[in-house]
């Protein structure tokens, strides 16, 4: 019974997803089946433009809003809430996410002198990415396509990932690497900070050393950025495109093969890439930031 429900629930999950864009591809223009077309972020309501940047309310932003409610819900009843006299589930659930957080992460990456100060962000930080990995798996209505009822359009159903789309995981990498270089900076002073960059080698090779090491400091902002983007992406095109394509080639018969190699993709990323992905960045970010403080260690 309970593999059934599994392989109900992930039907469930990618089968709008998948019609929309198999429509796309049967319809009157008869454009080629692409499920990349899930990341064209069409913008909602009115363009919201601040010089250069684009403010614009899209599907991705609506994923980030309800990702940052979430996870305030989720911090204040799992850690905040009481409601009962001895300890229950809730906050023995809420007591684990703590502990990871705090043994995990922080105490892993970041000095002592320094926990107090940055344990807030590092554990906000894998706290919100793992609500917004795994709301990208739950199906909500909030895509771009349309379907009519009594003339009414309502939002297909459809998964998708804000973290699967770079600019969302990028501004998250760059404010851990603001937050390392600031810090950095206010624990060493400024001279000190960036003399610890060089490295003790000899002195013909600092020409060639010191723009590795100043390379090797912006890697660290796009290693961050594009794991975690990457993989979000890849779990999510991967479970389209088998399920799509048994619309695309109007044959029933692949859904045999495409079916379960989509339940167990889905099962994949929502048991491990999920909240593997979202320890990583965490736990990066932490040790960047320790590194920055306290650069000999």
């Amino acid at each position: 019974m309970r593999r059934l429900l599994t392989l109900a629930l992930a039907l469930y999950v990618v089968l709008p997803a998948a019609v929309a864009l198999a429509a796309e591809s049967t319809g009157e223009k008869e454009t080629k089946f692409d499920p990349s077309h899930e990341w064209d972020l069409k913008t909602w309501g009115p363009e919201l433009k601040l010089g250069p940047l684009d403010m614009s309310i899209n599907k991705a932003v609506a994923y980030l809003l309800l990702g940052t409610v979430v996870t305030c819900v989720i911090g204040i009843v799992f850690m905040r809430v009481k409601l009962g006299r001895g300890p229950n589930r809730r906050q023995a659930l809420g007591e684990q996410i703590y502990e990871i957080a705090q043994v995990q992460v922080a105490e892993q990456g970041l000095p002592t002198k320094a926990i107090g100060r940055w344990f807030p962000y590092v554990a906000t930080l894998m706290l919100f990415i793992w609500v917004i990995n795994m709301l990208g798996f739950i199906p909500l209505p909030l895509s771009d396509e349309r379907y009519d009822i009594a003339g009414v359009e309502v939002p297909t159903l459809a998964i998708f990932a804000a973290t699967s789309t770079l600019s969302v995981t990028l501004a998250l990498a760059l404010m851990t690497f603001v937050f390392t270089h600031v810090e950095g900076i206010r624990a060493n002073g400024v001279v000190a900070y960036f003399k610890s960059w060089i490295p003790d080698v000899p002195k013909p090779m600092l020409p060639l050393i010191i723009p590795l090491e100043i390379l090797g400091q912006f890697m660290r902002l796009i290693s961050l950025s594009v794991r975690l983007y990457a993989n979000m992406l890849a779990g999510h095109m991967l479970i389209l495109t088998f399920i799509g394509l048994i619309f695309v080639l109007e044959n029933v018969v692949l859904a045999v093969v495409a079916v379960p190699a989509a339940t167990a993709f889905y099962l994949f990323e929502v048991v491990i890439v999920v909240s593997i992905q979202a320890y990583i960045f965490a736990a990066l970010s932490a040790i960047y930031i320790g590194s920055a403080i306290e650069p000999d260690h």
